[in-house]
């Protein structure tokens, strides 16, 4: 989603809250991951999020969101993207198969803050093509993550991760990408998969950002849209992944905000 104005900063305590609400959907992750075995549902595994993320006292965020590019709310609490779905695949009656590549995209709000992350895996039986692509959106995240740093500027995020991607012969769809976040989901400004390093916006201490990498392994930077309008999927029918981290950035550098444990240099 492409995003305008200027950037919102947050306090220490703000970026402590967000944490908490990191915290809540890292563990919602886990719980969906630990569910995926051959014959669940993804119904079944979005039931699973929607419970761990409610009975938190926290609310699903993607559930009834509906942003400019899509005809109808988003109908679930996660986003279930499995093979060539690259992002926002709506969670229905699919069976997990063995060496399905299933990503889980899911955010929550927690007192009044939101967090956003993504996780891509391989259910049941190893799958060396699915794996080697997940390492390579797993580690065009930890350079984009290494590149947010306090004085430095926008550009050299999105160019860190596009170079992994471009490295490993990845196509990079070029409408979406990650995004401010605070208050709500999708604040500015928007971070693109490729770019330009010392091109873009300083980034601040206080600035929050949504980093995610979107790699699909055909090498074509082209996707279609599913009839429901809101699936991306690979316009060669190649396997896609899909990871994200909320990182805040401080004075001492970025600080992971999606994990189990919470904040993190």
């Amino acid at each position: 989603m492409r995003i305008h104005h200027e950037p919102e900063l947050k306090t220490p305590a703000e970026i402590r809250l967000m944490a908490q609400a990191g915290r809540l959907v890292a563990r919602t992750l886990s719980e969906v991951r630990r569910a995926s075995q051959v014959g669940v549902s993804l119904l079944e595994l979005d039931g699973i999020a929607h419970l761990e993320i409610t009975r938190s006292g926290a609310r699903p965020t993607f559930l009834h969101y509906h942003p400019g590019f899509a005809p109808t709310p988003y109908p679930a609490t996660i986003c279930t993207s499995v093979n060539d779905v690259v992002v926002h695949g709506i969670p229905d009656g699919y069976p997990l198969r063995d060496g399905d590549l299933v990503s889980i995209d899911c955010a929550a709000h927690l007192d009044g803050y939101c967090a956003d992350a993504a996780i891509s895996y391989v259910v049941g039986s190893a799958n060396p093509a699915a794996q080697k692509l997940i390492e390579g959106a797993t580690a065009a995240l930890q350079a984009g993550i290494a590149a947010a740093q306090p004085g430095g500027r926008l550009g050299d995020v999105s160019a860190a991760i596009g170079r992994v991607g471009r490295r490993f012969g990845y196509g990079i769809p070029p409408d979406f990408g990650g995004h401010g976040i605070g208050r709500a989901m999708h604040e500015p400004p928007s971070v693109s998969n490729t770019g330009l390093p010392g091109t873009g916006m300083r980034l601040r201490p206080g600035l929050v950002l949504a980093l995610e990498p979107m790699f699909m392994a055909g090498g074509e930077d082209r996707y279609v849209v599913d009839g429901n309008g809101w699936a991306l999927r690979t316009s060669d029918g190649s396997l896609a992944a899909h990871v994200e981290h909320s990182v805040a950035i401080t004075d001492s550098g970025p600080v992971v905000l999606t994990v189990d444990d919470g904040p993190r240099p």
